[in-house]
């Protein structure tokens, strides 16, 4: 196991979630043979302006749960 592994694994723990999701897309990226230009940029803007409208109350979240259950057919 390398240096860079370990240190990333011990402060993983330190990360918000949406720094834990962006380290989780950009790992998914690297692996990807080709890659089309511009798409982190785009995943990134795209990342923040959804985090904008949810601080703004522009829109509201929902929550796992329902999520789940809507697809499952069991609310709505």
């Amino acid at each position: 196991m390398s240096a860079a592994f370990k240190q990333v694994i011990e402060n993983i723990k330190d990360l918000s979630p949406d720094e834990r999701a962006l380290v989780a897309h950009c790992l998914i990226s690297s692996l990807e043979l080709r890659q089309d230009e511009g798409v982190d940029e785009a995943w990134a803007e795209l990342s923040e302006k959804r985090l904008m409208e949810l601080k703004s109350g522009e829109v509201k979240g929902v929550s796992w749960g329902d999520i789940k259950n809507k697809v499952k057919g069991q609310d709505g």
